[in-house]
């Protein structure tokens, strides 16, 4: 059977929304391969989100629970998914490209001695049947096609916001299958003492409805620092270009683009960004784009709803000062 897998992820109890991206995507790939689609969720309490995946398609979610499992460890979680692999042989199994995902796709696939492509931005079914899986590489310049031909299954990490969310199926006609957890002395070697939120979540960039994203064109650090205050009275997060994270403008986990964060949100303002290629991949399937910058010809307004050719030092001091007049 060419079922394919998708690895449920929890941030914080909730059903992560990359998960339900990977679900639709499955869907279009299932149509091809004649396959079911399967969701493996492991957690604690977690029958609510299992009928979540059915909401949204799963044709069978597998549940593993236990008072373990209530929080992300690698190697109980590795062990679960790599058991579950080998009792249900699905063809393909896909994850979220998160720290996660990247964390036991790699672990999974060498236990089972299969190949794994990492951070995909596209999939497909190829003439053969197989898994056609599009990703960037040498240093981002170029997109490459990976096949997985002799071994199974196949397994790619997607990352977040490169597929929209699915719609909730009309008439739900799923199954939720309960497995027994167990395990061995070494899965619990790591224990918990306690988790401590970030004060600025690189997250949150990938789920916030608004974002603002400064380039090179901000000019400084104190400049920069001002998006945060846009940031702030427009709820949103702040993200950055290449060559902002490059000037230590901001952290690495913000960057947005090729090689960094994919975004998707409804409202995009980027400051002093030009639009290199390896930016826009990771922002076109933004709704409304706001784009500032004080080169008329810059690449970037090719991608925007709406334009303003000005200096981002000027432009954004206006636009809060029209916010706090509201």
């Amino acid at each position: 059977m060419e079922d394919i897998l998708i690895i449920a992820e929890l941030v914080n109890g909730k059903l992560a929304p990359v998960s339900l991206q990977l679900l639709g995507k499955a869907h279009e790939l299932a149509k091809e391969s004649n396959g079911n689609i399967v969701a493996l969720i492991m957690g604690h309490d977690v029958m609510e989100i299992a009928k979540e995946l059915i909401k949204y398609g799963a044709d069978e979610v597998i549940v593993a629970d236990h008072p373990e499992l209530a929080y992300f460890r690698t190697l109980p979680y590795t062990r679960i998914m790599t058991e579950t692999i080998k009792d249900r042989e699905p063809s393909t199994v896909l994850l979220a490209a998160t720290s996660q995902g990247r964390d036991l796709a790699p672990r999974v696939a060498a236990r089972l001695q299969t190949g794994l492509t990492a951070d995909c931005l596209d999939l497909s079914i190829n003439e053969e049947g197989l898994l056609l899986q599009t990703k960037p590489s040498y240093g981002d310049n170029v997109m490459v096609d990976i096949i997985i031909p002799q071994h199974k299954p196949q397994m790619a990490t997607v990352r977040p916001n490169v597929f929209p969310l699915p719609e909730e199926v009309s008439n739900p006609m799923g199954e939720i299958t309960t497995i027994n957890v167990n395990f061995e002395d070494d899965d619990l070697k790591t224990i918990i003492r306690e988790i401590v939120p970030e004060k600025r979540q690189a997250s949150r960039l990938e789920e916030s409805d608004v974002v603002i994203c400064g380039g090179r064109g901000m000019g400084s650090k104190e400049n920069f620092d001002q998006l945060y205050v846009l940031a702030e009275a427009l709820g949103g997060a702040v993200g950055g270009t290449r060559p902002a994270v490059d000037e230590n403008w901001i952290e690495d986990s913000y960057q947005i683009g090729q090689s960094g964060i994919m975004v998707a949100p409804k409202l995009l303002i980027t400051c002093g960004v030009s639009g290199a290629v390896q930016f826009t991949v990771g922002m076109e399937k933004s709704n409304i784009v706001v784009a500032i910058n004080k080169d008329a010809s810059a690449p970037i307004f090719n991608f925007a709803t709406y334009g303003i050719v000005g200096d981002v030092r000027e432009v954004i001091p206006a636009i809060l000062q029209e916010i706090a007049a509201i």
